[in-house]
């Protein structure tokens, strides 16, 4: 039986406790288990809060990538992709497909920038704070939480984020154990 150091068990249990509240992000109800609807209702909502229809090109694209992430979640599992997921296997699925695997670059990756898109209306590369707090919102942020989280993610304290450093927390937030990432905000405080 090989050890796990303290510094690993640390890192460990960060990433569990993010991968839990990401969990949380899509189970909405509070049910204990997700399902695809779940992941797909978190996609609508991220659409509504951005006046975005599904069947635009965005809101298809972003559909589109909450379905394979969901795919890749299942596959990573070896389950059906109508199968429930636990917490449990919800965070065995994230690190077996987006952590220790290769999905993130060809899967995540690519909707964490559509979700950043939307953040960008004006297509300058800038993210103000309202456009954060109604991405947040979607997610269910807490409404105090939102601010915190803008003000650490803003490092140069210019009142704005970058839509490439949103993908960049986006990346340290799902799949990193640094607990000193900026990323770790992302949602507010853990």
């Amino acid at each position: 039986m090989q050890s796990v150091s303290g510094e690993a068990w640390v890192a460990i249990d960060l990433l569990n406790h993010k991968l839990d509240r990401a969990f949380d992000h899509i189970d909405a109800g509070g049910g204990g288990s997700v399902a695809r609807g779940d992941l797909l209702g978190l996609g609508a909502r991220v659409l509504v809060g951005f006046g975005e229809s599904p069947t635009s090109v965005t809101g298809s694209g972003l559909v589109d990538g909450f379905d394979a992430i969901w795919a890749a979640l299942a596959d990573a599992l070896g389950r059906d992709r109508d199968a429930r997921l636990s917490r449990e296997d919800f965070r065995d699925g994230m690190r077996a497909a987006f952590v220790s695997g290769d999905r993130y670059e060809p899967v995540f990756r690519p909707v964490t920038v559509t979700v950043a898109g939307l953040c960008d209306p004006d297509g300058d590369g800038l993210i103000g704070p309202r456009e954060f707090r109604t991405m947040l919102s979607a997610f269910g942020t807490a409404y105090d939480d939102v601010d915190a989280a803008f003000d650490r993610l803003d490092r140069a304290g210019r009142g704005r984020l970058t839509v490439d450093g949103l993908v960049v927390a986006a990346r340290q937030y799902y799949t990193g154990e640094d607990p000193n990432a900026a990323g770790n905000w992302l949602f507010g405080p853990l």
